[in-house]
């Protein structure tokens, strides 16, 4: 509200100082970039990372696959290793604290046969109960691949970031401009309130 109404500073006045008319351009400088920058910067962002993330979905639909499981057993709390015995992939160590861990075996893709602790598919987890997983070609265990909606709604959000942040960088910049310039209008006031000011209220005052 206020970038708008410092557009009006444009409108001819005898009292406009030339700090009102510089004022008034940043003002609509600001708005342009709320308007029209902002949301520019924010469709580009993205739709950058869009891309990106359907790549990434695409790649892991491709290295990712869903392989049938067999429940083993209930696994002991001592068994904390992750499924497939790989610590150092972080895919296959995201599970759910609250879900039971059993062990499973289950068959890659490339027919090896592999044995691990998973969290359980459905409670009470029984002994012969069968579910899927997501492994890779190899057979260990990783997370369920980037759906492309996802996808969709995670560049959408980090688009309407990127535009608040251009919006939000544009109001403050005008702000701080405002705010110089009124500081420059006060040493101004003060230099003719101390040339002016003595002399009032004296007869003949100014001559």
């Amino acid at each position: 509200m206020r970038t708008a109404m410092g557009v009006w500073r444009w409108r001819r006045n005898p009292l406009r100082r030339p700090t009102d008319l510089f004022e008034a351009w940043v003002a609509f400088a600001a708005l342009v970039c709320v308007l029209v920058v902002a949301p520019a910067v924010g469709w580009v962002a993205g739709l950058q990372v869009d891309g990106t993330l359907q790549q990434a979905a695409h790649e892991q639909r491709q290295e990712r696959h869903l392989v049938p499981a067999v429940v083993v057993r209930p696994a002991a709390e001592s068994e904390p290793e992750p499924a497939g015995g790989s610590a150092d992939d972080p895919s296959a160590q995201r599970t759910a604290p609250h879900r039971t861990q059993i062990v499973a075996v289950w068959t890659a893709p490339d027919g090896s046969s592999h044995q691990g602790t998973v969290p359980a598919a459905e409670e009470p987890p029984l002994p012969g109960d069968r579910f899927r997983i997501w492994t890779d070609a190899r057979g260990r265990v990783v997370g369920q691949p980037l759906d492309p909606s996802s996808a969709v709604f995670h560049a959408g959000m980090a688009g309407l970031a990127a535009a608040i942040c251009v919006a939000a960088l544009a109001e403050t910049v005008r702000r701080l401009v405002v705010r110089r310039l009124m500081h420059r209008r006060y040493i101004c006031l003060d230099r003719a309130w101390a040339a002016t000011g003595p002399d009032w209220g004296r007869a003949g005052a100014g001559s």
